[in-house]
């Protein structure tokens, strides 16, 4: 009988302090979004022991693809105005993002029912008619595998041009929404 109430009391505090972090986390959750609104910081207790953070790496990324979409790998890659992964183009609302890693077919699937991961970084790409002198200019989307100078209808930002090749190619920084430009 000592045993089991030892074991209840055991299990009793357990979950006590299972509650008590929930709402802590909660508390805090809470805070940080009135902290966020308000503009007021909030200060947390430095750590006093080793955390476990939960990390992703910065140039490599994973996207949920818009629906009746393919995309294919070496592709430039930005988000919809809906926030889903369409291949690059000169469309209205759309931030590049990087280049797609492997091709993913969702053609006959709906908004997000697929996912592909995409590289941010510098890459060799088409483009219509550069220059030499254009060398740390933005450049601009004209489809998924090309960019330009010249801006096109939606003017949406490709990267900015770190090296020249030919009038026909060049390495590009792409970081999300167009960052490196």
């Amino acid at each position: 009988m000592k045993l089991k109430n030892k074991l209840f009391k055991r299990a009793a505090s357990g979950v006590y302090l299972l509650i008590v972090a929930l709402v802590c986390m909660f508390v805090t959750e809470l805070l940080g979004e009135l902290a966020g609104a308000s503009g007021v910081f909030l200060a947390m207790a430095a750590l006093a022991t080793d955390r476990i953070t939960t990390w992703q790496d910065p140039d490599l990324q994973s996207y949920p693809i818009a629906a009746s979409t393919k995309i294919y790998q070496g592709s430039i890659v930005m988000v919809n105005s809906s926030g889903f992964l369409v291949p690059a183009a000169d469309a209205a609302g759309g931030k590049v993002v990087g280049v797609a890693e492997k091709t993913v077919d969702n053609s006959a699937g709906s908004n997000g029912d697929l996912r592909v991961n995409v590289r941010r970084g510098v890459f060799l790409l088409d483009a219509t008619s550069i220059t030499q002198a254009m060398v740390g200019t933005v450049m601009y989307v004209v489809d998924d595998h090309t960019f330009d100078d010249a801006t096109g209808t939606n003017s949406i930002k490709a990267g900015r041009l770190v090296d020249f090749v030919s009038t026909t190619s060049g390495w590009i920084l792409i970081e999300p929404t167009g960052v490196g430009v």
